[in-house]
């Protein structure tokens, strides 16, 4: 009879890259699996999202600015 063991899975998950594109709300929507696209919305009018910009009537992201912001986020959870 074969012995069963159990696996010891590392399960953290890999830190992921982000597009080398401006990102939009609807890339925000997907990357932090929110419930919808107004909540995006909801935190620029609340400005405790990421720092976004308009180009024209379309509102972006930079990455850089995202991943600072879940930095911030991180430090303020570990403090």
């Amino acid at each position: 009879m074969a012995s069963r063991r159990s696996a010891v899975v590392d399960v953290t998950p890999e830190p992921r890259s982000l597009p080398p594109r401006y990102l939009t709300p609807d890339d925000l929507v997907v990357m932090f699996d929110l419930p919808s696209v107004e909540t995006v919305y909801q935190w620029r009018r609340k400005r405790t999202g990421p720092r976004g910009f308009r180009v024209g009537r379309h509102l972006r992201y930079d990455p850089a600015d995202v991943q600072a912001w879940v930095e911030s986020l991180r430090e303020r959870a570990a403090a």
